[in-house]
């Protein structure tokens, strides 16, 4: 059975968060490129987000997992014979309850700790890249201002940045003086202070221009260190501006303090039932997968596994809507999100009873006999089973 259910669990694990890794990735690059940053920032993002869809994926797997590892026992007749020697469904879920279990405290840490902390340096990430404060590379072909004193084109980049050629660099001192200067080639140089970098340029002309002088100096070089200071950024904010960037105990905190607004009061209490909520109701998700994955006898639907899904999308988006009911201050949110729990366990439990003591019991066989009758109106229309009937 553990063997049944690993091989499902983390092939969905894994397919999901390709599948939404790949749909974020796409965009994070056109934005990347757009800030100028560095291609590495990237995968750095990327894997701030993967807690964030590890947060729904690990549900959605851990119920594949298991309503595919009961669905084959069951067309395999295997679980006719489990049930024959006397072994119950209850027997049967020890081992999905293991996974469940595990799993549960998994995406506990994960949206309680882990998903808060990588949200926040997300955001971080994409202030840094919109400040510039993570190194944004000089877009190359193009004026770039350093600072309110500097402007800088640079032809050509090779080497990842570590050889610039056709420079052009204009600084402007604060007493009126001009400093121009073209190269062919140049490079950054880190130096003691960490707010300056030395420009070395290599084989170019500097004109220097000046109140004092009646007309400008020039002068060619093969070697010339510019100092260039660097911009100051503005520093990111703290930690705490969103309740998704909030952990646990912070959210139980702010809910509980009488000195804070009733609105933030509202929407912290809302986000920790919500989290609290997602993870609980993985407790339910072995009854629901028994409950679908086993078909009826002579069948081989899988009807089940589309309804699972349906199931835990919807109830996935009931939360989310009784959240926001419960950060409005319409509904409390004690009310708001574990009284869709409530419905939802009862229906689950529901469901797990009539399969399990109902004998011949198929909780979705009203369903499975709708879709069935469906099926056989529309492939009468099908090309080939006319060519078929007309044959006969």
């Amino acid at each position: 059975m553990a063997r049944l259910i690993a091989v499902p669990l983390i092939s969905t694990l894994l397919i999901s968060a390709m599948l939404l890794v790949l749909d974020r990735m796409l965009r994070l690059f056109d934005f990347v490129a757009s800030e100028g940053g560095p291609v590495s920032v990237v995968w750095r993002m990327l894997a701030n987000l993967l807690p964030e869809y590890l947060g729904l994926g690990i549900p959605i797997g851990l119920m594949l997992g298991i309503l595919l590892a009961f669905r084959r026992l069951a067309t395999t007749s295997e679980l006719d014979v489990l049930r024959a020697v006397g072994i119950s469904y209850n027997r049967m879920l020890l081992v999905p309850f293991m996974y469940a279990i595990t799993l549960a405290a998994m995406n506990l840490a994960i949206v309680g700790y882990i998903q808060p902390l990588a949200r926040y340096n997300y955001e971080g990430l994409r202030f840094e890249l919109r400040s510039g404060a993570l190194g944004a590379s000089i877009k190359v072909g193009e004026f770039t201002n350093l600072g309110d004193r500097m402007t800088l084109r640079i032809e050509e980049s090779r080497n990842e940045g570590r050889d610039l050629s056709g420079i052009f660099v204009s600084a402007r001192a604060r007493g009126g003086d001009i400093v121009s200067a073209t190269a062919e080639q140049g490079q950054f140089l880190r130096t003691d202070d960490p707010d300056v970098i030395i420009f070395r340029l290599t084989k170019g002309t500097l004109i220097h221009q000046s109140p004092k002088f009646d007309t400008p100096r020039v002068l060619t070089f093969d070697a010339h260190d510019l100092p260039i200071d660097l911009p100051k950024f503005e520093q990111f904010r703290q930690r705490g501006a969103s309740n998704l960037e909030l952990t646990l105990p912070q959210l139980a905190k702010i809910g509980s303090d009488p000195g804070v607004t009733d609105e933030e009061r509202d929407t912290s209490r809302s986000a920790f039932h919500f989290r609290m909520v997602e993870v609980a109701t993985m407790l339910l998700l072995p009854l629901l997968a028994l409950a679908l994955g086993v078909p009826p006898k002579r069948s081989t639907s899988a009807l089940g596994v589309f309804l699972s899904i349906v199931m835990i999308v919807t109830y996935h988006k009931i939360n989310e809507y009784a959240q926001d009911v419960g950060s409005l201050g319409l509904v409390d949110p004690l009310i708001a999100l574990w009284g869709p729990f409530l419905i939802f366990a009862g229906l689950v439990l529901w469901m797990y009873y009539t399969i399990a003591y109902v004998p011949g019991g198929q909780p979705i066989g009203a369903l499975e006999k709708f879709f069935a009758k469906a099926w056989k109106a529309v492939a009468k229309y099908l090309p080939g089973k006319r060519r078929k009937k007309v044959a006969t």
